[in-house]
């Protein structure tokens, strides 16, 4: 096989070289002293864990209604561990960290007013429990 030289469109010339002086170039003032080379930050991926932490924090429409219907159902459960707790005469202190922590859940809000209403009478009457159960007043 023969290889001609190209001509026309295909063919690919040398481009002209440029030279510049020193003259011309980058110079530092005499007083001022060289910079160290900055670094460039790379370029961030879209996935990673960036991705999945920002995925968590959306919620579907009924997952925060869901979660205050489990609050809510293990609060009366508290509620009825301490009543049964009394009748037997026995007050159980586990049951009483339980409503304690079950009325620090009830505050937050579902979004759906009549679940929140239902939350908050559900609250008021651990928080009458817990009253009934604190130290009784000095006069």
């Amino acid at each position: 096989m023969r290889i001609e030289r190209a001509t026309g469109a295909n063919a690919v010339t040398a481009g002209k070289t440029v030279r510049r002086s020193g003259a011309d170039g980058f110079t530092l003032a005499e007083g001022e002293p060289a910079r160290e080379p900055i670094a460039t930050a790379g370029m961030r991926s879209i996935g990673g864990i960036d991705v999945l932490v920002a995925l968590q924090g959306i919620e579907e429409p009924g997952e925060r209604r869901r979660r205050a219907v489990v609050r809510g159902r293990t609060a009366l459960d508290a509620l009825d561990a301490l009543k049964i707790g009394l009748l037997a005469g026995a007050l159980d202190a586990a049951a009483v960290v339980r409503l304690k922590a079950a009325v620090s859940g009830l505050k937050d809000y579902s979004g759906d007013p009549a679940l929140d209403g239902v939350l908050a009478e559900i609250e008021l009457r651990v928080e009458v429990e817990l009253a009934k159960m604190g130290p009784a007043p000095i006069f």
